[in-house]
Formats: C-alpha cells, structure tokens, sequence
C-alpha cells in the first residue's frame, strides 16, 4: 500500500464532520433557499434524515467487501480490467475536479470579502504551498490536523449561533409550505449531494481505518453531525436574514455572522471566516491528496508525493479557467454541477455494489 497510516474510527468520525461542513456552510444556504424559498429548512431536515444513512451504509458496503483496497483499486475487481481502468481514471478525474472547486471558491471568498485587488492566483498560490504540505505529510497528519481544529470550530459555531438567538424573526418562515412540497424536494437534492454525496473520496481513506468493524457508525455520526451544523447555519439564514436575501447573495452565512457585534470591538464573522476557512482546507487537502494516490495506483508507482507538486500547478490554473467570474462559477455549482456529484457519490458507487453483490455474492 501507498499509504502506511492508520486512522481510527474516532479520527473518521471527526474528519467525516468537518468535510461535511467544508464549504456548504457557505454555499449552500443560497442553493438550497434558491429551489425551497422560506421551506429551505424542511429540505435540510429531509437531507439530514436521508443523506447519512444513504452514505454511510452504500461505502461501508463497498469498504467490507474490498477491505484493503480503495475505490480505484477494487474497480478493476468489480467490472474487469479495462472497465474498471476507465472507472478509475473517472474518478481520479472527478476528485481532481472537485479539488478545483475548491480552491476557486478560497480565491474568489478572499477576493470578494478581504482582499479586492489582489489577483486570485496569488491567492490560490499561497494556500496551495499549504495544500502540498498536508499531502506530503500523509493521512495520519491530516486526520490529527482535524482533531485539533475540531474543538476551536464547535466553540465558533456555539459563540455564532448564540449570538444570533436575540435576532431571530419566526415570521420570516411563515406560511409553510405555501408552494407545495415540489420546491422542498428539490431543495433536498443539492442538500443532500453536497455535503454528503461529494466528498466520495473517503472511499480512498476506508482501507487505512484500523478498525474496519465502526466504519459505518463513524461515518454515520460524522455526517449526521456535520448535517446538522448546515442545517441550523441554513436555518439562522432565514429566520435572521429572511429567504429572499439568502437566494440572492453569495455568501448569505456570512453576512449573517457580520451583522452581529460584540460591543463593537469583536465581530462574528471573523468566527465563520475561521470556521469556513479550516474545514474547506480538510476538504481540499483530502480531496488533493486522494487525487494524488489515486493517480500513483493507477500507474502502480511507489511514492504519491512525487505527483503533488505538478498536480498542483496543474490544479491553479484548471482553478482559473472554471469560471471567467464568480457570477458565471456559481452558475454552474448551483446548476449541473449538482448532478455531476450525485453521479460519483451515489450512482457509481451504487452500481459498484449492485455488481458485488451479484458477482461475489456466493463467495
């Protein structure tokens, strides 16, 4: 194996939490109150009640019978050589995409809230010098990266959400359901892909869990959890800042946390900065960093970190040519992007274990 590090199950919980949370605590609330309106937090509900128990069971399926294999690897069991080659390549390609997205969203965040005139290469540049050590230093370093950041962000969103309580208008999700349950559904869809279906690429990580037993309870709890900070984030959005608001600003959590002041002296959004700003790094940096080991499995070389720095190069200027701006990028996350994800989240993956089941399932 590539990978000599070994996670335990509470380190999978806690690295499944805070890729949950990653960059839908800012991007979400817009895409899902777009299609839902002021029922954007019924949609929510229903995504947390379905998307963790989807997730969890159909890649601990996959992980119980490929034990010691990532998602690249056991294709060629499943479908053959060739198919399972193109699967492979598909998905090495999907992680890197998402990767992508990822960094776009840091480049334009920084270049719309902090720092206008600075051109978004240089930013996607320093925060990818980052990137490239967190996958040189390997899983293990990441997952305890989580661990330690994971206190820091829940006193954050406690500090964030207390702070909101004296500003909440109920008035603001009434009349419910005034648009039948059409709206609420599709609401649910991108509720559930994005935060749950996305980042598939845990299935690179499931081999290195020393206990293969609690995969599916940790990533049951990682996700439940992490859905319900989306949720109450989506939630506070619209009884603060009202639905309308939400479905046409870029960033509607964080212009809810910079409405709030501590006296003048300490204001929230810096909270939610932090928090985005953490969380989007675990995603980036393992979805780099499965891009990365994907691609040395597939050409069957002996060392990943040999790829990250021209995957990284290659990666900043892929970033740029996602969107000539941020118009047009999320335009394009809240449109086909969405489906792009529930195909390598759910229905490859879910084709994967139908064929097991059918081929070994005597065995």
């Amino acid at each position: 194996m590539l990978e000599k590090g070994k996670i335990s199950g509470r380190q999978l919980m806690v690295l499944v939490l805070l890729y949950t949370i990653g960059d839908s605590i800012l991007v979400l609330p817009t895409i899902v109150t777009a299609e839902a309106n002021r029922d954007a937090w019924i949609s929510g509900l229903l995504a947390i009640g379905l998307g963790p128990l989807i997730m969890s069971y159909l890649y601990q399926s996959l992980a119980k019978s490929f034990p010691d294999l990532t998602v690249v690897e056991y294709g060629e069991r499943i479908f053959g050589k060739w198919i399972g080659k193109i699967v492979a390549f598909l998905f090495v390609t999907y992680f890197f995409i998402t990767a992508s997205t990822y960094l776009r969203e840091i480049g334009d965040f920084i270049n719309t809230e902090f720092l206008p005139k600075t051109p978004m290469i240089i930013v996607t540049s320093f925060f990818m010098i980052i990137i490239i050590m967190a996958a040189n230093l390997g899983l293990e370093t990441l997952v305890r990266s989580a661990e330690f950041f994971f206190p820091i962000i829940f006193f954050l969103l406690l500090l964030l959400f207390v702070c909101l309580l004296p500003s909440i208008q109920f008035d603001y999700i009434k009349p419910m359901v005034e648009e039948g349950f059409k709206p609420i559904i599709r609401g649910t869809i991108p509720f559930i892909a994005l935060p749950f279906m996305e980042p598939v690429a845990i299935l690179m990580v499931l081999p290195y869990v020393s206990n293969k037993k609690i995969i599916r309870k940790s990533l049951f709890r990682g996700a439940l959890l992490g859905g319900i900070v989306l949720f109450t984030t989506s939630l506070f959005v619209i009884l603060v800042l009202g639905a309308n608001f939400s479905a046409n600003n870029l960033y509607p959590s964080y212009e809810l946390a910079r409405s709030i002041a501590i006296e003048d002296l300490f204001r929230i959004e810096a909270s939610l900065a932090i928090i985005w700003l953490i969380t989007i790094f675990i995603r980036l940096s393992l979805f780099f960093y499965v891009t990365a080991l994907g691609i040395a499995q597939m050409l069957e070389l002996k060392e990943y970190r040999l790829l990250n720095l021209p995957l990284a190069l290659l990666l900043i200027v892929f970033t740029m040519v996602i969107g000539s701006n941020v118009i047009e990028y999320n335009q394009i996350i809240s449109g086909v992007w969405v489906y792009y994800v529930i195909t390598f989240g759910f229905g490859i993956p879910f084709i994967m274990w139908v064929v097991t089941r059918l081929r070994f399932a005597n065995q």
